[in-house]
């Protein structure tokens, strides 16, 4: 019989693993969110209402990304999510014939967009910073869960 004397370890860096199936889950939920958002059924402000999209699709990068580095720390994972989006958001710039013609196809357009718009990356920035905070926020809760059921084990 082994005594704990405290709480398993939950830092990022040690032994944390995102469960990829969440991260697929929580990417579809953020695609129709935001095809919701594009339908604009709500009437919101203009800059929300032209950049939200652009933050989801940030987010769902994010989870995405989430679904192939789960071992990957919050910090690494929102950089490697933002260079993607940005880059893709740079790519923009570039007008060759082939690449114009994947951009008006269905995927094509939401996946690589077709107009470079420096609000863009600001947009990115805050959706990748709200998967960090969701995913921070869910860490804590679940580390209190943890903690709660450590704290019966122990008797008190």
């Amino acid at each position: 019989m082994s005594i704990r004397l405290a709480p398993r370890c939950e830092h990022r860096s040690v032994g944390y693993r995102r469960q990829p199936l969440r991260c697929l889950m929580k990417a579809l939920l953020v695609v129709g969110l935001g095809l919701l958002w594009r339908a604009k059924l709500v009437a919101m402000p203009e800059w929300l209402s032209n950049n939200g999209g652009d933050a989801l699709w940030a987010l769902m990068v994010f989870f995405g990304c989430g679904i192939f580095l789960p071992r990957a720390s919050r910090s690494l994972l929102a950089k490697i999510s933002l260079g993607f989006a940005w880059g893709i958001e740079l790519s923009q710039l570039y007008q060759a014939p082939w690449i114009q013609a994947l951009r008006v196809t269905f995927p094509g357009k939401y996946i690589l967009g077709n107009t470079f718009c420096w609000s863009d990356l600001v947009a990115y920035a805050l959706g990748i910073g709200l998967g960090v905070a969701l995913e921070r926020m869910g860490g804590e809760l679940g580390k209190a869960e943890r903690l709660k059921g450590w704290k019966a084990e122990m008797g008190r």
